[in-house]
């Protein structure tokens, strides 16, 4: 009302900035929607692969009061240890094995996709300073992946329920030289026999070892062909492409058997 007590007449000058600040409003809303949305589909499909294995961050993961090389080197029977570190997928500092491989996402590009499984067993012999023997057993029913999505697509594809054990088995022995009983980083190459999926395969593993108080850290990784073992890639409508071929990588601690 005006002043007056007399009804404000509404002007088409009146409604048409109105309806012009509505629009402003519902353009700047629908703006902000379509930004959250985005950001929050970022984040779920965002390439949040954890690091590749190092053997300094490994290292690392050893109690820091194991101190230097223990007395007596290198030399005996040891075992995995499974109880050093932790495993996540945003802090893996224990035992695991895995994979790595890349794959195109539509509209949102190259990720990588990484399964890893802790449950890992076996042994290893070294005699003075040579590797003499060496068996490890992975549970494949345990692989889990960085996004829960992938895991049950991931164990089909490695044919975990029928095929639940992957294994490596050293068939020549490896010469660690006398710098491994110090505590030195030693880099070898491990020859044995793969086995995933029921498939055998003779590899060489180029592996990272250092002695770190009682504890043994050993990481590598190879390139695999994943056809080569008999295991499908997954697909799914977001899936572009995923690589046939990608790196099996592992950390392991061994401690005195």
């Amino acid at each position: 009302m005006s002043s007056t007590g007399t009804p404000t007449q509404t002007t088409p000058a009146n409604a048409n900035a109105g309806m012009a600040r509505w629009k402003k409003l519902a353009i700047g809303g629908g703006l902000a929607l379509i930004v959250l949305i985005g950001a929050g589909v970022w984040w779920f499909l965002r390439d949040d692969a954890p690091d590749a294995v190092s053997l300094d961050a490994a290292v690392g993961a050893v109690d820091s009061g194991a101190g230097a090389a223990g007395a007596d080197g290198v030399n005996g029977d040891w075992a995995v240890d499974t109880s050093v570190g932790e495993f996540s997928f945003e802090d893996s500092t224990g035992t695991f094995v895995g994979f790595r491989v890349s794959e195109e996402l539509s509209g949102f590009g190259s990720t990588t996709a990484v399964g890893r499984t802790p449950v890992v067993s076996g042994t290893m012999t070294i005699d003075g300073t040579t590797l003499t023997a060496t068996s490890i057993e992975a549970d494949m029913t345990a692989l889990t992946t960085n996004d829960s999505r992938r895991d049950d697509k991931a164990l089909s594809a490695v044919g975990a329920s029928q095929f639940p054990t992957a294994t490596f088995v050293l068939t020549s022995p490896i010469e660690l030289g006398d710098a491994a009983s110090t505590g030195a980083k030693t880099a070898v190459t491990a020859t044995g026999d793969l086995t995933v999926k029921g498939v055998t395969k003779s590899v060489e593993i180029p592996l990272e070892a250092q002695l770190t108080g009682d504890t043994i850290v050993v990481v590598g990784s190879l390139p695999v062909v994943f056809s080569d073992y008999g295991v499908t890639v997954p697909s799914a409508p977001i899936v572009l492409s995923v690589d046939d071929n990608g790196t099996m990588e592992l950390q392991l601690f061994f401690s005195r058997a």
